[in-house]
C-alpha cells in the first residue's frame, strides 16, 4: 500500500509577499524608491534590505537598482535585495545589469497536515530574560561564515571568543523586546551551558517566517538544526499560526526542512556585491 500523499500547502505567495513587506516595519523605516522599498534599520540588528514595492506593477530598470544601491552606500547599509522569483520575475535582470550577484534559495512552506516532530532534550525557547540570549544570537554568525552541512572547526571555544567580542552590541537586548512584544521567538539547542545551534521565528498575524537558523560547524550533523526548527513549529502552532515558511540555505538544507513537512513553493532571491 503506498503512503497516504500529503495535504496540499495553502500558502498563496501573495500572503508570503504580505508578509515580506510587514515584518520589517516593526523595526525599520521604509523609503519610497518608485518600484522598490528599501527598509533601513532603526537601532540595533541585522540590517534589511530593499525589495519589490507591493501593488506596484511595472517593470524595473538597472537605473532603478543603481539608485537604491547609492542610499544603501550612503547610510553604510549591505547594497542587499531579496524578492520572490515567481511573483517578480523581471526584477533579476535589472539587478544583474547593475552588477550584483543572485543566489536562489528553496522557498518553502510547512504543510499544515504536517505532523509534530517529538521535542529534543536539548532544545528550548528561551524568553527574553534568558542569560544565554546573547550567546544563542552568536552561534548563527558563526554558522554562517562556514556555510554548507559538513562538520567545520569553529566549536567551543571560537563561540566562547565570539560572544565576547559582540558583548554589548546590543543584539540580544534589541531580540529581548521583540520576545516581550511577541513579534520573535528563539530557540536554542545547549550543552554543558553553551549553545550549540538556534533560530527565531517572526510572527505577522497568523504567518511566521522561521530565519536565522545555524548549527556551530563542530556539531553539525547531530540534527540540531532539525530540532530546533521543530521546536519553533511547535510555538507557532500553539500560537496560533497558521502558515509556516523557511527560504532553505540549498538543496541539502531543504532536504532536511522536507523531513518535517515543508514543501517547496516558489524561490527566494537574494542579490548582493559579488565576493572579492
Amino acid at each position: 500500500m503506498n503512503p497516504p500523499s500529503p495535504a496540499p500547502v495553502d500558502a498563496p505567495l501573495d500572503a508570503l509577499e504580505r508578509y515580506y513587506d510587514a515584518v520589517p516595519r516593526s523595526s525599520a523605516r521604509a523609503e519610497d524608491f518608485g518600484a522598490l522599498t528599501l527598509f533601513v534599520r532603526e537601532g540595533a540588528g541585522w540590517p534589511y534590505y530593499a525589495r519589490p514595492a507591493p501593488g506596484r506593477s511595472g517593470p524595473v530598470s538597472a537605473a532603478d537598482v543603481d539608485a537604491v544601491r547609492a542610499r544603501q552606500r550612503a547610510l553604510g547599509a549591505p547594497e542587499a535585495f531579496e524578492w520572490v522569483a515567481e511573483v517578480s520575475p523581471g526584477l533579476r535582470a535589472a539587478v544583474e545589469e547593475s552588477g550584483l550577484t543572485v543566489h536562489e534559495h528553496p522557498l518553502m512552506v510547512l504543510d499544515p497536515g504536517a505532523p509534530a516532530a517529538d521535542p529534543h532534550p536539548l532544545v528550548r525557547v528561551l524568553d527574553a530574560s534568558d542569560p544565554l540570549l546573547h550567546a544563542a544570537l552568536v552561534v548563527p554568525q558563526l554558522a554562517f561564515a562556514a556555510p554548507g552541512t559538513g562538520v567545520g572547526p569553529a566549536g567551543r571555544t571560537e563561540l566562547t571568543a565570539a560572544v565576547t567580542a559582540h558583548a554589548g552590541d546590543g543584539r540580544a537586548g534589541q531580540v529581548a523586546e521583540r520576545i516581550r512584544a511577541g513579534r520573535t521567538a528563539v530557540a536554542a539547542a545547549f550543552e554543558d551551558g553553551l549553545p550549540l545551534c538556534s533560530g527565531m521565528h517572526n510572527p505577522v498575524g497568523r504567518v511566521t517566517e522561521i530565519v536565522a537558523v545555524g548549527t556551530l560547524p563542530a556539531a553539525r550533523r547531530r540534527g540540531l538544526a532539525r530540532a530546533v526548527t521543530a521546536a519553533l513549529i511547535a510555538h507557532a502552532r500553539a500560537a496560533g499560526v497558521t502558515t509556516v515558511f523557511l527560504s532553505a540555505g540549498d538543496a541539502d538544507v531543504a532536504r532536511m526542512y522536507a523531513t518535517l513537512g515543508f514543501r517547496p513553493v516558489g524561490t527566494a532571491l537574494i542579490a548582493e556585491p559579488a565576493s572579492e
